[in-house]
């Protein structure tokens, strides 16, 4: 489904950063090694590695990774593409590689699938690293102005403190915001963040 989605000649969600990121920059720190986690086209990690941080990105769909490359390539920065199934393995390279983890937009998995895939972004994080989670409440099923369609697939913030259980909760905010991110995600949304550090 992605790489059919992304098998176009425009960004789906734009090349600017999502907002939540760009709120968050001071979190971003200049030779800090990051992790983004289903990138796809990239906006997010060429605006991390703009800000300095040494920048892995992952993605599955081979489409969304060309238009990244090219993206980074287009504003003179570094990033370590790499296509991965997020729903499978990691690569064991990244066990504690990270001193920042960050998903943005990353509810295309219900809560097996999730609480799977959090585990690994936890796994990948040294200790006293940061987690920032960016994505959708329940009530953007009303706003329809992008995300899963899928209840389950949202975050509220009880839910999101419950799956890193010990961490230290910086920010856990629940916001409505008009954002205009390329054709996916355009209109009044139904928004949250959500930044802790893990236990170390």
């Amino acid at each position: 489904m992605w790489e059919d989605r992304f098998n176009t000649p425009d960004y789906v969600f734009g090349i600017d950063p999502a907002a939540a990121l760009r709120d968050h920059a001071a979190w971003l720190v200049p030779g800090q090694r990051a992790l983004a986690v289903a990138d796809g086209e990239g906006r997010n990690s060429v605006f991390m590695a703009e800000r300095g941080l040494h920048v892995t990105a992952a993605d599955y769909a081979p489409s969304a990774l060309a238009k990244a490359r090219a993206l980074a390539d287009a504003r003179g920065v570094t990033v370590d593409f790499q296509q991965v199934d997020l729903l499978a393995d990691w690569p064991d390279t990244w066990r504690g590689a990270f001193d920042l983890v960050v998903g943005i937009f990353i509810q295309f998995t219900g809560p097996t699938d999730r609480s799977a895939m959090f585990a690994r972004m936890a796994k990948c994080l040294r200790p006293g690293g940061v987690l920032v989670l960016h994505g959708y409440r329940p009530e953007q099923l009303a706003y329809g102005t992008g995300g899963p369609r899928a209840v389950e697939n949202l975050y509220t913030g009880d839910m999101l403190r419950a799956a890193f259980p010990g961490w230290q909760i910086a920010e856990c905010r629940t916001y409505d915001r008009d954002i205009r991110e390329g054709t996916g995600h355009a209109g009044m949304s139904a928004l949250i963040d959500f930044i802790a550090r893990k236990p170390g």
